[in-house]
């Protein structure tokens, strides 16, 4: 079989959404699936509906067109913020997306008249994260903008924490959106069906909360995919964090020093390495790079380090590990060492149910 290949464990993904459906239920806490780190998979999309999901979101229409042959039912949300230049294919191809700019909202209200189509908003506020999000006094504005927007439907506000700047969702902050929620539904007569409180991050916030508010929506990727919380990368208890392999073929094998000799300078993706040690090293090079997959995400087998690795060639110390050309090494993946590979040219997905 081709190298270097992701393999993804349908099944398991499937799973995972089912846990986190049945834990957040009680609490009138619907999940929506992210694939945007999976190129927008329609096999990983259908595990995660299999699994409960309400619906899915990515940001990339490209991925949601992917999506769309899965099932005309299902809804699927942009969740990045139109580009104008995409306004036409978003309203054709999505049902919802998220928004935070006035000209953009025009826009799709122009697209979807023009095609005989209605598109729901959701307004994505500013708490604290300071990536996208509309402040807070002026969420109003563009309450009003859309209800005046004859092909537009306001659905629901939301907001995005974590992603930027590490920012912890918790009951402030979240109350802060409920409050909100109440007074717009309460100053424009309306009623928000959805209220989309965060990412995989909101998860210990959701568990340990006495006070959910009016949240009833959360989109998440990272806990479905990797079964981690994105605050401290932890483990999630009764989800399956190995759903995702990375294999790579070994293309040398050779015992080498420890030590580079030699001037030295930049290396090819800048700085000097420091590499602390000496003797001799039972060295593998992988046909593996950069422009597969990221290095700080990559999870050798116990046992074999990581040494560097350059556009195509990822450099191990093996170790006590035995190998020889032609040999493949697993890896784990990290979030940042997933999205690249899934979304790398030279990697093959290989999809499976129980893989």
């Amino acid at each position: 079989m081709s190298s270097p290949r992701l393999e993804i464990d349908l099944d398991k993904l499937e799973g995972n959404t089912r846990v986190l459906v049945d834990r957040l239920g009680p609490a009138g806490i619907r999940v929506t699936g992210v694939t945007k780190a999976v190129l927008g998979s329609p096999a990983v999309g259908a595990a995660m509906l299999r699994g409960g999901a309400e619906g899915l979101a990515d940001s990339r229409v490209a991925n949601l067109e992917r999506l769309a042959g899965l099932d005309g039912q299902t809804s699927r949300t942009l969740i990045r913020s139109p580009m104008l230049s995409q306004v036409g294919d978003v309203v054709r191809t999505a049902t919802c997306s998220l928004n935070t700019e006035a000209v953009v909202l025009r826009e799709l209200d122009r697209a979807a008249e023009a095609a005989g189509l209605r598109h729901d908003v959701v307004l994505m506020v500013e708490l604290g994260d300071l990536r996208e999000g509309i402040p807070v006094d002026d969420v109003a504005a563009a309450v009003r903008l859309v209800l005046a927007a004859p092909s537009l439907q306001l659905v629901g506000l939301g907001a995005n924490l974590a992603c930027q700047n590490g920012v912890v969702p918790d009951d402030r902050n979240m109350g802060v959106l409920s409050d909100l929620v109440a007074t717009i539904e309460t100053s424009y007569d309306v009623a928000l069906t959805t209220v989309s409180g965060g990412n995989s991050a909101n998860l210990d916030w959701a568990a340990s909360s006495g006070s959910i508010g009016r949240i009833n929506d959360l989109r998440l990727g990272e806990a479905i995919l990797l079964g981690v919380e994105p605050l401290h990368r932890t483990p999630i208890e009764g989800l399956s964090g190995d759903a995702f392999a990375l294999f790579g073929e070994v293309i040398e094998r050779v015992d080498k020093p420890f030590q580079p000799w030699g001037n030295r300078a930049q290396s090819a993706f800048g700085g000097v390495p420091d590499r602390v040690g000496s003797g001799t090293v039972r060295q593998a090079i992988v046909a593996l790079g950069r422009q597969d997959t990221d290095p700080d995400g990559l999870m050798p087998p116990e046992g074999i380090t990581v040494l560097g690795m350059s556009s195509d060639h990822l450099v191990l110390d093996l170790g006590d590990h035995a190998a020889v050309v032609g040999d493949e090494i697993r890896f784990g993946l990290g979030y940042g060492a997933l999205v690249r590979a899934a979304t790398s040219p030279f990697v093959t997905l290989v999809e499976r149910m129980g893989c």
